[in-house]
């Protein structure tokens, strides 16, 4: 292609471009969109958006143009949405391999502030898995450290439903944190997870619960281990429904119930005088079916946000850049 289309600006119209087959964004918001929408009405498109041109042979001989977009679907959206038919667009060499159009669609996404964590994580990955990145060249294209990339892809740990609450805004990126830290405990990690979702505890209370069965672990690990306790916690907690600890000391100890509500209380003084079992998390599973689905639930707003992810920015900055940002070493036992 020639140095022509290489740096000039082009009117394309917005009908012809075909959307980029490596995009690495799966969530556009639609609020987003229609603000963008708007904006684009009022002043028009500021920044052209990046295609590839290629001519195609039809049937009858003739040959009709393509356009495909590489970066800047965002503004190609809300230009349909706006009405507008056409949107200026820079023209790249069709000469690129799929990989770098694939490169540089993951490097115009990640440069976007709104990009949320579960979307720029796949990006990361996609830059590994495909392009055989180490992290550290990640950090040098994106002007980050190295820690925060690696902090970043081990967000991919969590399970698909947690990823995709995360996405969705249900829960916030700092509630990926405590969560993370009981990727070995899948019962407890999934018992936080629903009580973030639905009892909306903020991200340094969820820290608090996470801490507290990570400090419990490693304190297991540091003493004789009791076969008997650990039978008896599982008999309790399959009797009641619901997570119990046990912590035996030199002079007997103390039994740890959890409960979601005063109702729950009443259910277990009810159930410690029969000999009727629960399955485990019945009780939070009760819970859950008085509330609405999970698919249904508002996301988190922007008042909202700082209450739920109650981190001061100056706590963020350093956990993003943490080297042990999951590891129980950084917890007093």
């Amino acid at each position: 292609m020639t140095q022509f289309y290489s740096d000039s600006i082009f009117w394309i119209e917005t009908g012809k471009i075909k959307p980029n087959p490596f995009q690495p964004r799966k969530e556009f918001d639609e609020t987003r969109l229609r603000d963008l929408a708007e904006s684009i009405r009022q002043y028009g498109v500021l920044q052209p958006i990046v295609v590839t041109r290629n001519e195609v042979q039809k049937e009858d001989g003739g040959i009709v143009v393509e356009y495909e977009l590489i970066s800047g679907e965002r503004r190609l959206r809300a230009s349909k949405l706006a009405g507008i038919p056409q949107i200026p667009a820079v023209i790249r060499s069709n000469d690129e391999s799929n990989l770098m159009k694939l490169e540089l669609a993951i490097i115009e996404n990640l440069q976007r502030e709104d990009l949320n964590c579960v979307d720029r994580a796949k990006a990361f990955q996609q830059l590994v898995s495909e392009f055989g990145f180490k992290h550290t060249q990640i950090a040098l294209k994106m002007g980050k450290s190295r820690e925060y990339v690696s902090n970043s892809l081990r967000i991919l740990a969590l399970p698909e439903h947690m990823l995709l609450a995360v996405s969705e805004g249900k829960i916030s990126e700092g509630h990926t944190r405590p969560l993370l830290m009981l990727t070995d405990r899948k019962d407890e990690q999934e018992t936080l997870f629903k009580e973030i979702i639905y009892k909306k505890i903020t991200v340094r209370d969820a820290e608090i619960i996470a801490r507290k069965i990570a400090v419990e672990r490693a304190r297991k690990k540091e003493t004789v281990f009791d076969p008997e306790i650990t039978a008896l916690e599982e008999k309790f907690t399959e009797s009641l429904g619901t997570r119990v600890h046990i912590e035996k000391g030199e002079k007997g100890g103390k039994i740890t119930i959890d409960f979601f509500s005063n109702d729950d209380v009443r259910a277990i003084l009810d159930l410690l005088s029969t000999k009727d079992k629960r399955k485990v998390n019945e009780l939070m599973d009760k819970h859950i079916a008085s509330l609405e689905d999970i698919s249904k639930l508002p996301k988190i707003t922007e008042e909202e946000a700082p209450f739920i992810d109650d981190r001061t920015s100056i706590e963020k900055k350093e956990e993003e850049e943490s080297e042990d940002l999951y590891s129980v070493k950084n917890f007093s036992l």
